[in-house]
Parts: structure tokens; sequence; C-alpha cells
């Protein structure tokens, strides 16, 4: 059994990340780390609440003691980080949450993983930490 911390899974593509595991992926047991803030809802994970391969916590990923302990207790062998403040008009309304999450949460999850000796860890995020795509360049274009 691969058990797997998956963390912003209440959001959309969190959730959707968790129901593809639990469907096709019949050897992963899956533990959902999420705040519950505006873009959580557990509605998107319903007909899992009660899966035998599937555990929710709520919390922080801020919260050192909380993510060790989830590696601990649960064996967590890789953590897929979906956590983000994620809307354009709420960072600039509030840049200190996006701050404290996409950061700080991040570097807490990392150093968790080294501490706890995860083998894996995949960062999703949003154009707010990557940027743009800009122009497409292809084979008839010429770069801007």
């Amino acid at each position: 059994m691969k058990n797997i911390l998956v963390t912003g899974g209440a959001g959309f593509i969190g959730s959707n990340f968790i129901r593809m595991v639990l469907v096709e992926h019949p050897d992963c047991f899956v533990v959902n780390l999420d705040k519950l803030t505006y873009a959580g809802n557990l509605e998107n994970l319903a007909e899992f609440a009660h899966h035998e391969r599937y555990r929710f916590a709520q919390g922080d990923i801020c919260d050192g003691a909380l993510v060790g302990r989830l590696l601990e207790e649960h064996r967590i062998e890789a953590i897929v980080n979906f956590a983000a403040e994620s809307h354009v008009d709420r960072s600039i309304a509030g840049p200190r949450i996006v701050i404290e999450t996409n950061v700080t949460g991040t570097l807490c999850l990392l150093e968790a993983a080294r501490d706890k000796k995860v083998g894996r860890f995949l960062q999703v995020s949003t154009d707010e930490v990557y940027g743009a795509l800009g122009h497409r360049v292809n084979s008839r274009s010429r770069p801007c």
C-alpha cells in the first residue's frame, strides 16, 4: 500500500486528483489535509467520506506539528501539495495570506518531508507562482 498525503484535497483540482487515485489505484491510501477555506468543500468528496483508503484531516499546512504527526501516523511515502491561495483578486487584496500559504506552508511541508524522510514531493501550483504562459512559440512564429 502506498500512502499519500494530499494537501488542499477539498478544492476542485485536489478533490478530482483524490477521486482519480482512489478509483484507479487500489494500492493507494490517501490522507487529505485541508484547511477548508473559501476554496475547500468536503461535498467534493462526500462519496469517499467513509472509504477504507481515505482519511480527512482539517488543518493548516503551516502547522508543522500537525503535518509531522500525519506523516508519522499514516507512514506517508509521498506528498502532493495542492494547497494554495489561488485567486488573483484575493492575492492583491491580502498578499500576506498568499505568502503564508503558498510560500511558508510549502516550506513547512518540505521541511516535514525532509525530517520524516518522505521520498516524493509533488508541488502543484497556480500562475500566481509560476507566471503566465506568455506567447506560444512554434516553428512558424518568432519569439516576442
